[in-house]
């Protein structure tokens, strides 16, 4: 994928002095890899393999995406990690209202007592809970729960609007903030306060709700992630150790960071009755007999921007696969005349007419730091339009994702955008994939799971873990991130035979 001028820049960028970034920076013919050492000596990110979280942080501020909020933990979502977020948003939605479900919304504020009714859940929560018991200038008579997620007070309503067989299955979703007190907030990953959807549905039966749930995963989160976001994932369920609270199963899709840690992605949760009994959410059956609901819960927040982020960057910021970038094509002016202006223009709506979004940069700073604001900030293709290369009846075309460029005539851009945005993104999921899957190791024992999972994922039976071998991972700050079969299919519980544990160190 021709990665080497990448990491020819990330090598020799100290040795580029300031004074020949400065010459080479106003030239519009400046060669690839000159320019690739160029934009590394500008960047100024920290390289991921001296401190990644550093670099993480990093890119995060240079690219403009969220600031620390004034409240420790919140954080402020700037408007172009806000049109990451949007992308992701879309995507979602059109594909979990295809999966039947529709939006509604549900209050910020429960009363306490509707999460003390399902006693699991509440534990589990506890910790996390932002509580108010003053409002109005007087103490509460009792104490609202700021929303960490919305099992008790939709199940409030579901038990009021389900009466007969004929109700279900009910599918709700809603697009929501909400708050869990993090005591160790990282921007996008954990904060205080995040942006998610949470789905909830009531079922008829529970063969209903498992099939329920594990559509949402493989349709709706893992071809999302894969689709779009561009992440291949592990599919499994949760061990008891890691299950949502209140949950008689949790599937999660696990994705693997650029250095070799875990990410939860999305979950979806199996809750059995248990809520359904705390809520009394009952029904009439076709037989007339009144039973009990089964109901899931799934959902996916903004914690999918720290994945993109961290799956896919590299030293000189983001890589944003095209299907989720808000900009996908900028065009840079390299000088400002009425040639280059009439060129700019014409492009930039035949672009757009095709589909493509599309950003005009006139800026009026040196070109060589506008290229690297824009390859910090991940956009897939940048064209470059200049007088000298007008003269000569071209334009340049740029790939962030691997740094190559090649000249296209005028006439030729919006066709050769089109095929080219494409096969980025198969590229880019090819070159996770393989990630992926080298970093992945078979493992027989404990001692060789601890040290596959220095930069990686191990791979063990999970029998080898039942007898007291998950504590001694826990022990060494690894987990078991998912379950499944041999064939990587997902089980039905943790019960069955043969089944293999994916385990590693994890965001």
């Amino acid at each position: 994928m021709g990665t080497a001028p990448r990491a020819h820049a990330s090598l020799h960028s100290s040795l580029i002095t300031r004074d020949v970034v400065s010459s080479f920076a106003r030239l519009d013919f400046a060669s690839p890899i000159i320019e690739r050492l160029i934009v590394a000596q500008q960047s100024a990110l920290t390289p991921q393999a001296e401190d990644f979280p550093r670099w993480y942080q990093d890119v995060i501020a240079k690219a403009e995406l969220a600031d620390n909020g004034p409240v420790r933990g919140t954080m402020v979502i700037r408007p172009y990690g806000y049109g990451i977020w949007e992308r992701i948003q879309a995507e979602l939605d059109a594909r979990i209202k295809a999966a039947g479900a529709k939006n509604a919304y549900f209050p910020l504020f429960i009363p306490e007592s509707y999460l003390t009714r399902e006693a699991e859940h509440v534990e589990g929560f506890s910790p996390e809970l932002a509580v108010v018991t003053h409002a109005g200038g007087a103490q509460l008579a009792e104490p609202i729960v700021v929303r960490p997620t919305s099992e008790t007070v939709i199940g409030e309503y579901m038990a009021k609007w389900v009466q007969s067989y004929r109700d279900l299955p009910l599918l709700l979703n809603q697009w929501a903030n909400v708050v869990r007190w993090e005591l160790r907030p990282r921007l996008f990953l954990r904060t205080s306060e995040f942006l998610w959807q949470e789905g909830h549905t009531a079922h008829a039966t529970r063969e209903d709700a498992t099939a329920y749930a594990q559509h949402i995963q493989l349709e709706v989160y893992r071809d999302f992630l894969v689709n779009v976001l561009a992440t291949p994932t592990y599919v499994g369920i949760k061990p008891p150790s890691e299950r949502f609270a209140g949950a008689i199963n949790t599937l999660t899709c696990e994705g693997m960071m650029r250095d070799g840690k875990a990410l939860q992605m999305a979950t979806s949760h199996e809750l059995g009755q248990n809520f359904a009994k705390a809520f009394e959410m009952r029904f009439q059956s076709s037989e007339g007999k009144e039973e009990l609901c089964w109901t899931t819960s799934w959902g996916a927040s903004t914690r999918l921007v720290g994945g993109l982020i961290m799956a896919h960057g590299d030293d000189q910021g983001l890589i944003v696969p095209p299907r989720v970038a808000p900009i996908q094509l900028v065009i840079l002016a390299i000088k400002e005349t009425p040639e280059v202006t009439a060129v700019v223009t014409k492009l930039g709506d035949a672009l757009r007419t095709a589909g493509i979004r599309v950003e005009i940069d006139r800026g009026s700073g040196s070109f060589g730091r506008r290229v690297v604001d824009w390859e910090i900030k991940g956009v897939p293709l940048r064209l470059e339009v200049g007088p000298r290369d007008l003269e000569q009846g071209h334009v340049i075309l740029a790939r962030r994702d691997t740094g190559d460029k090649q000249s296209l005539t005028v006439d030729t851009v919006v066709s050769t955008t089109t095929a080219l945005l494409a096969d980025m993104h198969d590229e880019i999921l090819a070159s996770a994939t393989m990630r992926l899957e080298t970093n992945t190791h078979e493992v027989n024992s404990v001692d060789e799971a601890i040290e596959a999972s220095s930069g990686g994922f191990g791979r063990i039976s999970w029998d080898l873990l039942v007898d007291g071998g998950e504590a001694q991972l826990r022990d060494q700050a690894i987990t078991v991130r998912c379950l499944q079969r041999a064939d990587g299919s997902l089980p039905v519980d943790e019960q069955e035979s043969g089944l293999v544990a994916l385990v590693a160190k994890s965001y």
